[in-house]
């Protein structure tokens, strides 16, 4: 079954059963993450997932392999003046002045760190995976002790260091093998001289790449 129905069968079963605000849900990602939501709608072939604090993040539905209820609610969010027209047009992206202002400091395209922790973490600081990274940009904990970050689920710490090692690998690689290297470690790019065969991998480069040149201004 695709990604796409999968997802769709599971959105209408969700509908028919409980209310859209009674309840959080689990949304796993072809990452291999998972990240617990209060809620998703679709629009074509986006999900929009509305994050615990109230906020939401938009992105491509291929990303996401299923959806599950999360034992845990979420509580409702407090609610907020009437959004501005300017504001409405463009959702707000989480943490968005940290990313800017980190990104900025070390010389690193902030798009490509937004696309990078979209593709990692949905923007969930509490996001960990299955190998134990953790964080929006996933920190590994190796990752984490070298570049000393005491709490990986801190955001601007766990930021700053996943920004740093970003930073890192694009000085040694080009852009895609950089991306590689983040993904699947710079010991499995030195073996095979480039992006290695590991189909998680590849998409998870091009899904990066896409989604930064989706968001470049026009």
């Amino acid at each position: 079954m695709s990604p796409y129905l999968k997802v769709a069968l599971v959105v209408t079963t969700f509908c028919g059963v409980c209310p859209a605000d009674a309840s959080a849900e689990l949304v796993f990602l072809s990452s291999g993450r998972h990240v617990s939501v209060k809620s998703h709608r679709l629009d074509g072939g986006s999900i929009t997932l509305v994050l615990p604090d109230g906020g939401e993040i938009t992105f491509d539905q291929s990303l996401v392999t299923s959806i599950a209820p999360d034992e845990v609610p979420h509580p409702e969010p407090v609610t907020e003046p009437p959004a501005t027209a300017a504001a409405a047009a463009a959702p707000a992206v989480p943490y968005a002045d940290l990313i800017d202002a980190t990104a900025a400091r070390h010389g690193v395209d902030p798009q490509l760190v937004r696309a990078v922790i979209q593709v990692e973490s949905a923007y969930q600081p509490s996001a960990r995976s299955r190998k134990g990274a953790m964080g929006l940009m996933q920190l590994m904990p190796y990752t984490a002790r070298q570049y000393a970050v005491k709490n990986p689920y801190d955001p601007t710490a766990n930021i700053e260091a996943g920004i740093r090692h970003l930073k890192t690998l694009l000085q040694r690689f080009e852009l895609s093998v950089a991306l590689a290297a983040y993904n699947a470690g710079i010991g499995a790019v030195e073996r095979f001289g480039g992006i290695p065969p590991y189909q998680e991998t590849r998409e998870y480069v091009s899904r990066v790449l896409g989604l930064m040149r989706s968001h470049r201004p026009t």
